[in-house]
């Protein structure tokens, strides 16, 4: 999906991989937390595979959405809110990441780990409405065990 991922052809095109390739290969690793910063909330992971290490983008971009997933060189990270941004955006996850009012005000810390999955649109769709209507179940989708 080009709008979750507007990247995600770039990516696979960089790596001469397919975006199916690209998608296997980010998702079946777990990331470290290495540390939270530029913005809050927003982790620098580590662990990326290196069949997937992808530049910066030359051009960044004025907004990238909030709970969008990124490459930038032999990083991948997520980005916790609307922000300007110069990473390869190659997916976004439905959950609100970091919530200021919220204690702790992230899903997670420096040490912890992070799997990504791969979810079609309707199970975006649906998780973003169970959000909005106050009925998701986070433990369904989160575990928090720091490894």
């Amino acid at each position: 999906n080009t709008e979750m991922g507007p990247d995600l052809e770039e990516v696979a095109s960089h790596n001469h991989l397919s975006v199916e390739e690209v998608i296997q290969i980010h998702t079946e690793n777990e990331y470290l937390v290495y540390m939270l910063g530029f913005m809050p909330g927003f982790p620098f992971l580590g662990g990326l595979d290196e069949r997937v290490h992808t530049p910066r983008r030359a051009e960044p971009r004025v907004k990238i959405n909030a709970g969008s997933v990124g490459i930038a060189n032999n990083q991948t990270g997520l980005y916790p809110s609307d922000s300007p941004g110069g990473w390869q955006i190659i997916g976004r996850t439905p959950l609100k990441v970091f919530d200021q009012y919220s204690d702790p005000m992230t899903l997670y810390e420096a040490g912890d780990y992070i799997k990504f999955y791969a979810i079609d649109e309707q199970t975006y769709n649906q998780i973003k409405k169970e959000i909005n209507d106050g009925q998701f179940n986070k433990e369904k989708w989160v575990t928090c065990n720091g490894h």
